[in-house]
């Protein structure tokens, strides 16, 4: 009984890691497929963390109850042979740590032959007497405490860090290797034929009851029976630990979901959309206010320039004008080679959209100045953007077919791009439509600070309107 009750809490946590990658298409949520789990760095980020968390946690508990049983271990036996015990556990933290370290997600085959020697080492330590003990009963009489119940208890913490497909394998090698166990104990084990003589002595020879009792015997039927039952729950917590991983995976998805919205939206607009369902495909008119925003004199620019330079001024530049989007509440919908169009407004309207579109251009206009204040620096020439603003009624919805795109359309954003280029021939860095800033006094109040330093213009001509439109220009 002294070895159940040694290695009771060794084997609660005694295995620390596994896989949890190579899944099938049928692990995956739907809509998502393999190609997805390799490429989507969500989940593989949503693996490893979860792997690390299951590794850290069944270590750290293995080696808190390695160290209270090599505590316990002198108070349950006062003799020197109980110091092979400590042998063992001390190989056990060791086989612990190692598989901290070389834990990874992904098919791991030194990791399996971890998980393997973890397996073997237990089991030899619950079938096979110690070496060093002086007694002379039966070696089989270990069968006697029922030790391999503590074999569950190692299944249900495999479950912390292992995939479906390990607990499977633990399953199957506990099983072999029990069994494995009971036949070397069956052939080679110590008898003790004295004890079998005088049991047949008292019941009669073959008498059930006296085979039953007699500790020289293996008793394969419960041998079996015991695998039998492990190998079911085993199949099961594999059935179990499978449906994690597949929520594992449905919440990656739902974050690299969450992470397509952000590159669109702002962060509040984001957590907005992720509540509704299916909130882009209704179609939805209202007024909004539209953003155009480009460099001035790119192309030449770029005309003698390497690539790489040109681009990483496009990033740069781009970085700089998105981010003050998303802070103000506005939408990117599109990039325009070395300009950009962005909404405030979409896809909900708000009580302050004007206003937040005019303190965006005001916010570009100080970033691009501290930009090229870096670029001077540098030795590199100025950015010149330009910006046209506008506001007035757009219609919102999903176009295409299979491949969506969520797309803002009206004459309102044919004006702002068309203020926007309005800036060379009045040579001034914006012009804002007169409408446009008489919303953004009814949502502020006359003194509006964001409208100071704006100058207004004498009625400039528009293709595709009418009449002379009303503008106001800030240089």
């Amino acid at each position: 009984m002294l070895r159940g009750v040694t290695f009771f809490w060794v084997h609660i946590m005694a295995d620390a890691s596994t896989t949890l990658a190579d899944f099938t298409e049928a692990d995956l949520p739907d809509r998502m497929t393999k190609e997805d789990l390799v490429k989507n760095r969500y989940t593989e980020a949503a693996l490893e963390r979860h792997k690390r968390e299951g590794l850290e946690l069944a270590v750290k508990a293995r080696w808190a109850a390695l160290a209270v049983v090599a505590i316990m271990l002198p108070f349950l036996n006062a003799h020197p042979s109980v110091l092979y015990y400590h042998g063992l556990l001390a190989v056990l933290a060791a086989n612990g740590w190692l598989q901290r370290r070389y834990g990874r997600v992904g098919k791991s085959r030194l990791e399996l032959l971890l998980l393997f020697i973890d397996l073997s080492l237990m089991t030899f330590a619950l079938v096979f007497p110690n070496p060093f003990d002086a007694r002379t009963q039966p070696d089989a009489t270990v069968y006697q405490y029922e030790n391999f119940i503590y074999l569950f208890i190692i299944l249900a913490g495999g479950t912390l860090a292992y995939s479906w497909r390990t607990i499977f394998a633990i399953g199957i090698w506990t099983a072999l290797i029990w069994l494995g166990g009971a036949g070397l104990m069956s052939w080679f084990g110590r008898t003790d034929s004295e004890i079998t003589r005088k049991l047949e002595e008292v019941f009669g020879a073959g008498n059930e009851f006296a085979f039953m009792m007699d500790p020289n015997f293996v008793s394969w039927e419960l041998r079996v029976q015991e695998v039998v039952v492990f190998l079911i729950v085993a199949f099961t917590l594999g059935v179990c630990v499978r449906r994690f991983n597949r929520l594992i995976l449905g919440n990656a998805a739902l974050e690299r979901e969450r992470e397509n919205l952000s590159r669109y939206f702002s962060p509040n607009v984001v957590e907005q959309l992720s509540q509704n369902d299916d909130p882009l495909k209704e179609i939805q008119s209202h007024n909004v206010a539209v953003l155009f925003v480009d460099i001035v004199g790119f192309t030449n620019y770029a005309a003698d320039r390497h690539p790489a330079e040109v681009i990483a001024t496009l990033r740069a530049f781009h970085g700089h004008m998105e981010t003050e989007v998303f802070r103000h509440h506005g939408t990117l919908d599109k990039y325009l080679g070395d300009g950009l169009m962005a909404t405030f407004g979409t896809p909900v309207a708000t009580d302050r959209d004007a206003v937040n579109a005019l303190a965006c251009v005001r916010s570009m206009i100080t970033v691009t100045e501290e930009l090229n204040e870096d670029r001077r620096k540098a030795g590199e020439p100025e950015i010149r953007a330009s910006f046209g603003l506008h506001y007035g009624p757009v219609v919102l919805g999903d176009i295409g077919a299979n491949r969506l795109e969520y797309a803002v359309i009206g004459n309102t954003v044919n004006v702002a791009s068309r203020l926007e280029a309005l800036t060379r021939d009045l040579d001034v860095r914006l012009v804002a439509s007169d409408d446009i800033l008489r919303q953004a006094s009814r949502e502020e109040g006359e003194e509006v600070e964001i409208l100071s330093g704006l100058t207004r213009m004498p009625p400039q001509d528009v293709r595709g309107l009418e009449k002379p439109v009303s503008v106001w220009s800030l240089t």
